[in-house]
């Protein structure tokens, strides 16, 4: 079993930045691919972001690439989103998702196995 808690979410102006955090819990969080979702009201949850257990491969949505980057620290069992020139079409609901072990690519929903609460991001115009 994993437990995940998101955290770093909050209210910024277009054009900033903001840093997520994810901790998970479990002993298997070094053979598990994460990923961060998002979902805005009104709409369906969205792939952002998964990187591969090992941290040496990414994937991203083409909306936020070359503005997101994931990137994770299996000694502390954290995996990060950092988000710049956010956009107030970037507000949404941030999640993180970390799939069973040796899962890749995971880049749907349906891959992912366990789910934090959520962390809320506000992009104001």
């Amino acid at each position: 079993q994993v437990q995940l808690v998101e955290s770093g979410g909050g209210l910024v102006q277009a054009g900033g930045s903001l840093r997520l955090s994810c901790a998970a819990s479990g002993r298997t969080f070094s053979s598990t691919t994460m990923g961060w979702f998002r979902q805005a009201p009104g709409k369906e949850r969205e792939f952002v972001a998964a990187v591969i257990w090992s941290g040496t491969v990414t994937y991203y949505a083409d909306s936020i690439k070359g503005r997101f980057t994931i990137s994770r620290d299996n000694a502390k069992n954290t995996v990060y989103l950092q988000m710049n020139s956010l956009k107030p079409e970037d507000t949404a609901v941030y999640y993180c998702a970390a799939t069973l072990p040796g899962r890749w690519p995971a880049r749907n929903r349906y891959d992912y196995s366990y789910w934090g609460p959520g962390t809320q991001v506000t992009v104001s115009s």
